[in-house]
């Protein structure tokens, strides 16, 4: 939709591990500017000079026993999560790591980060809070949308409030004019330094990578700026970069994926790798346990019915054929190393993740990683061009990479769950999987593989419109109201639609899509309401305490002409609860 000047920009994990890019300026006028209880701490009241955060991994369950030697040992309980039988430790010593790898009940221990732990971690500072600006009315539906046929989903449901997913990463601006509609703040939170900070607006964007990756997702379809994958769906942020250098350490993602799992988040999107290792290696120490520690937190969030999706990231790299890491680590000083197949990417290459790979209009995007049997599918995340979306401050912007193809996917999998209650997070991978259109390799050695699944893209381009049931394209031209007619109780409202163009009569499966917001659909009758006053129930006071209709209906209008004004009726029969029309359509 926008070009983007991108270029030597692309590159993976810098100057962090996100896997995207920064920001390009739109052409268009800028807008202006429950979880178990965690184990008691004995965090420090003061940072003192070389202090290192480590991970030490004992066996789930009571880790009294090691939290008393971690003590012992020179270093302090920052948090722990029992559950898995994680701890994360602060110490200063630099014998630290080796005398508790000594310690009866302790399995690894691991050294997190090469630099200090941040003094901020002991106070956090809030992230700033910017001022909104607004955007002109306007919501075009953008290429990348169509690509996936997010926009022909639409027509058949935006998906279910009652999905939530986790955007793990810089944050997000849960202000903006065009997340605010679906933010769910009581589940957001920031996971910086590996423990859970439920202030208010600790989860805000200390960046603008993760508000980008939330307007993907979930942009609410509101008449304004854009519209994400699944724009019915609820986002949570939970922060896990840590400020100044956007940096998303080990402890953090272990705290996010518990936190997820705890929360009930459906899917998460994950667009980073965890620092400072581009690549974990279990032959080294501290790489093995934090390859331990984050797998068990994202096992731990898929046991509970959560879906990791994440980036496959931007070196342009054979994820199947490892030989050379020259980027990490990247908090203090890199270093070229030999590395292999058993060095891991995480949580990207983690069992039971969704790896996505970008693509730009029919091709692999020119940073995209790759590896067969590593992809599992791709999506759009912009090459020549880049993806359009959300930015801090009711803003919007261009980004470029796999972080950018990673939410699309996420977005596709939300619609997958608004239309499978139930359903686990294997059977929505397996779906993400058999739903996904086919992309041949191109003429290039680097993709092996078959059409059907191959090293570049998996299984292929994921579809959102057979996520929600669709296979086809709904025929026949289109009309919408997205105009918001409040319903207040007891009360009746009507919106409008003038439909002209059409010839003769409206089909005898005239499809009604309805997107009305509202704490208890019981109370409410919704009526399709001809040019010439017939009437057409649609909805009658069904569904109990139910919150929202999101849904599309088929209607036999054969007997009316088409041309002309219809309505959507909605009556409110009793008090206590209201709510909106928040849009609706028409398909002949």
């Amino acid at each position: 939709m926008l070009a983007a000047a991108l270029g030597a920009a692309l590159t993976f994990g810098a100057p962090a591990a996100l896997a995207g890019t920064d920001p390009v300026s739109p052409s268009a006028p800028a807008a202006k500017a429950v979880a178990p209880a965690a184990a008691p701490t004995s965090q420090s009241a003061t940072w003192v000079a070389g202090t290192r955060a480590y991970l030490v991994i004992t066996a789930p369950g009571d880790t009294s026993a090691v939290r008393s030697a971690v003590a012992a040992n020179g270093g302090t309980v920052f948090q722990s999560y029992d559950a898995i039988g994680v701890i994360v430790a602060h110490s200063a010593s630099g014998s630290f790591a080796t005398t508790m790898r000594g310690v009866g009940g302790v399995q690894q221990v691991g050294a997190t980060r090469t630099s200090d732990v941040p003094a901020d971690a002991y106070n956090p500072a809030l992230p700033a809070n910017p001022a909104q600006s607004t955007t002109p009315a306007g919501e075009p539906v953008r290429a990348d949308m169509t690509q996936i046929k997010a926009d022909q989903a639409w027509a058949v449901t935006t998906g279910s409030a009652s999905v939530k997913v986790g955007i793990l990463d810089t944050g997000v601006d849960d202000q903006h004019q065009d997340l605010a509609p679906n933010f769910n703040a009581a589940d957001s939170a920031s996971c910086a330094y590996g423990k859970p900070d439920t202030r208010t607006g600790a989860w805000r964007d200390v960046g603008t990578h993760g508000t980008h990756v939330a307007g993907t997702v979930a942009a609410a379809k509101n008449g304004k700026g854009v519209i994400g994958v699944a724009p019915g769906v609820k986002i949570s942020s939970v922060r896990i970069a840590e400020p100044g250098s956007s940096l998303f350490f080990a402890e953090n993602t272990v705290c996010g994926f518990m936190w997820a799992g705890d929360h009930g988040f459906k899917v998460t999107n994950n667009s980073y790798y965890t620092d400072p290792w581009q690549f974990n290696c279990p032959d080294n120490a501290d790489q093995a346990a934090i390859i331990e520690g984050v797998k068990r937190a994202q096992e731990y969030a898929q046991g509970k019915g959560s879906l990791q999706v994440a980036a496959a990231g931007n070196s342009n790299i054979d994820l199947a054929n490892k030989k050379t890491d020259t980027e990490s680590p990247n908090d203090s000083t890199p270093v070229t190393r030999t590395i292999t197949n058993a060095c891991l990417d995480i949580p990207t290459e983690l069992p039971g993740v969704v790896t996505v790979s970008a693509m730009g209009t029919t091709a692999k995007a020119s940073y995209s990683n790759y590896g067969l049997n590593v992809i599992d599918v791709t999506a759009p995340g912009g090459d020549a061009t880049g993806i359009y979306s959300t930015q801090p401050g009711g803003k919007y912007g261009t980004m470029s990479g796999t972080s950018m193809a990673s939410p699309h996917v996420a977005g596709v999998a939300a619609l997958l769950a608004s239309a499978n209650p139930g359903i686990t997070p294997a059977q929505i991978r397996d779906k993400l999987a058999t739903q996904a259109n086919d992309v041949a390799c191109p003429s290039d050695s680097r993709c092996t593989g078959t059409t059907a699944k191959n090293g570049f893209f998996g299984e292929g381009q994921v579809d959102a419109l057979k996520a929600v049931g669709g296979s086809t394209p709904p025929a026949g031209k289109y009309f919408e109201n997205q105009a918001d007619f409040a319903i207040a109780d007891n009360a009746t409202v009507e919106s409008p639609i003038t439909v002209s163009g059409v010839t003769g009569n409206a089909p005898a499966t005239l499809k009604v899509g309805v997107d009305v917001k509202h704490t208890y659909i019981g109370d409410l009758k919704v009526d399709l309401i001809a040019p010439d006053g017939t009437v057409y129930t649609v909805h009658n006071r069904s569904g109990g305490s139910a919150d929202n209709i999101a849904q599309t209906y088929t209607v036999n209008a054969s007997s009316e002409v088409a041309n002309g004004t219809w309505k959507l009726r909605v009556n409110d029969n009793a008090g206590g609860d209201t709510g909106k029309i928040d849009a609706w359509n028409l398909t002949f």
